[in-house]
C-alpha cells in the first residue's frame, strides 16, 4: 500500500475516534462547540494527503489542534484559505457546516476571506526557504496533533491543553498513536513541535519527555524540538516585525 493510502487510512481512524468523543467534550468540559474538519472538510484533508504526502519528507511540523480560520475552514493544517488554494493547489469543494458548530463560525471552506495569520506566516516562510510545493514536502510535512476545532459559548478558540484532562486523555492518547503511525509511514527522523505544547505531545506519545529524542516501535530514533508558534497574540512571533521568529525556525529547519 502506498504511503498516501496509508496516511489517509490513519487519517480516517482518527477522525471516527474523534467523532465519538465530541459529546463527550462538550458535555464535560467549557467547550461548547466541538467540530471535526477531519469529518466535514475531509474532501480538502484528503487531497492534502494525496497531493503532498509521498514527496519524502522526513522532517514533520507537528501543530497542536485548528484554529477557526485556519483547517477549521480548509481542512488542511495552518491552511488559510489563499495558501490551501494557491500554494498547495487544494481543488475547492463546497463544505457543510456542521450541525453543532458555532452561528458566528460558519464553515466558508476556500472561499474564506479572512486569513489566519499563523498559517499564512508558517506556510510563506516554508515556501520561501525552500522554493515550490514539490521542495517543500520533499523536506516537511504539517500535521496537527489533535483535528478538533473546540469553542467556547462566546466562539473563544480553546486548546486541548486548558480542558480537563481526565476528559481529554483517551482522545489525546488516540491522537498520540496516529502521530506515531505517521511517523512509521513517512519515515520521519525529526519533529518540529510549533510551540511547546506540540513537542510535549510528541516526547509523551514517544516516551521522551525527558531527552533530547525517541524511539518508534520499530526501534527508530526520532529527533524531538520546537520552534516558536506563529500566533500574532504571541509576543516572539511579533518581536522585530517578525524577524526574529522567522530567524527560529529557519534555524531549527536547518539544524538536524
Amino acid at each position: 500500500m502506498g504511503v498516501e493510502k496509508r496516511l489517509i487510512e490513519a487519517a480516517k481512524r482518527l477522525s471516527n475516534i474523534c467523532d465519538k468523543a465530541i459529546t463527550v467534550i462538550e458535555k464535560k468540559t467549557i467547550v461548547q462547540h466541538a467540530t471535526n474538519p477531519l469529518d466535514y472538510a475531509w474532501v480538502h484533508h484528503e487531497q492534502y494527503l494525496s497531493k503532498w504526502g509521498g514527496y519524502g519528507a522526513k522532517t514533520l511540523l507537528l501543530g497542536m489542534n485548528p484554529g477557526p480560520w485556519g483547517m477549521a475552514q480548509t481542512g488542511i493544517p495552518f491552511g488559510s484559505s489563499g495558501v490551501a488554494r494557491i500554494n498547495l493547489q487544494i481543488v475547492p469543494h463546497q463544505l457543510q457546516t456542521p450541525d453543532n458548530a458555532h452561528p458566528k463560525r460558519p464553515i466558508i471552506g476556500l472561499d474564506m476571506e479572512r486569513q489566519e495569520v499563523s498559517g499564512q506566516r508558517l506556510w510563506d516562510l516554508l515556501f520561501q526557504h525552500y522554493g515550490d510545493a514539490n521542495s517543500v514536502f520533499s523536506n516537511v510535512f504539517v500535521v496537527n496533533h489533535c483535528p478538533l476545532l473546540l469553542l467556547g459559548e462566546t466562539g473563544k478558540n480553546l486548546t486541548p491543553d486548558t480542558l480537563p484532562a481526565t476528559v481529554m486523555k483517551p482522545i489525546l492518547e488516540a491522537c498520540d498513536n496516529h502521530l506515531l503511525e505517521i511517523l512509521e509511514v513517512l519515515g520521519i527522523e525529526r519533529i518540529i513541535g510549533v510551540g511547546k505544547y506540540a513537542e510535549k505531545r510528541a516526547r509523551i506519545a514517544l516516551g521522551a519527555e525527558k531527552t533530547g529524542s525517541g524511539q518508534t516501535k520499530s526501534g527508530r530514533k526520532i529527533q524531538i524540538t520546537s520552534c516558536w508558534h506563529p500566533s500574532p497574540a504571541s509576543p516572539l512571533s511579533n518581536r522585530n516585525g517578525g524577524a526574529d521568529w522567522r530567524d527560529n525556525v529557519t534555524n531549527c529547519l536547518d539544524n538536524m
